[in-house]
């Protein structure tokens, strides 16, 4: 039986999730798809083998926005782990929260994020090229390190969206330099803008097709010329400066108060 590198791809039934995760198998990985919806996630799993032919593609019923779900998953497992994507998000246009009483975008698009990497990154020490995409978005910005679960004012999701996808690029520098010595790649990137459900709650457009959408989280997650890079943020398969990451005290202080969930 002919090898394969395991990937993890979370909000895999979204419209850029699913061509990423279709990407992902085109390229011979071993796929398992993550996310809420059962019904969802096993007919995206049947399109995919269908469309790739490659039969190595499953899925796990995960709520990324609760911490168990993320163990028992983690929990689960057996294999190696070379490839996780990070990708589900969420942006309610009201306030709302998880059973546990955190606001769902904090809880589902930040501390999914790292709750995944935290539980899931044992799986990926001492394997070749091990990497960690983080898909994130030039939307970024405004985030309140004392009110991270958007609690003060007027609830807006598009502001709280933004402050979620800050976060994710200050986590994947935190990350970067946790992870470096375990030789597990972590990278920060933005897709492309395609009308999507997450899109449509936004009150934003979108006029790329899913594929587009898809290349730079799929080139971070296999470029050859990646190999070995960890800490960097892309926009359209180019490195851009990112402002979040480089402020070093901010970025400790989130992953600290990610670690107190």
């Amino acid at each position: 039986m002919e090898y394969k590198k395991v990937a993890i791809v979370t909000g895999s039934y979204g419209a850029i999730g699913k061509s990423i995760a279709e990407s992902i198998a085109k390229n011979n990985y071993k796929v398992t798809l993550v996310g809420r919806n059962r019904i969802k996630l096993k007919q995206v799993a049947k399109d995919i083998i269908n469309i790739t032919g490659n039969t190595d593609v499953d899925y796990s019923v995960v709520d990324l926005s609760r911490k168990q779900e993320i163990i028992s998953f983690s929990e689960s497992r057996k294999s190696p782990l070379h490839l996780l994507i990070n990708n589900a998000a969420t942006t309610p246009r009201s306030r709302k929260e998880t059973p546990e009483g955190i606001e769902m975008q904090f809880a589902t698009n930040v501390l999914g994020y790292f709750w995944m990497i935290k539980y899931l990154h044992p799986f990926m020490e001492g394997l070749d090229d091990a990497r960690i995409v983080n898909v994130a978005s030039y939307w970024a910005g405004g985030l309140d390190l004392n009110d991270v679960e958007s609690k003060k004012g007027v609830y807006n999701n598009d502001d709280v969206y933004k402050n979620s996808k800050q976060a994710n690029r200050m986590l994947t520098k935190a990350f970067a330099e946790e992870l470096k010595d375990k030789n597990i790649s972590v990278l920060a990137c933005h897709p492309g803008d395609v009308r999507s459900k997450l899109s449509t709650d936004l009150g934003h457009g979108g006029w790329e097709s899913p594929e587009q959408g898809a290349d730079t989280p799929v080139w971070c997650a296999i470029a050859e010329e990646l190999k070995g890079v960890t800490g960097k943020y892309y926009e359209h398969k180019s490195e851009r400066k990112c402002r979040f990451s480089e402020d070093k005290n901010s970025v400790n202080k989130l992953y600290e108060i990610c670690e107190g969930y």
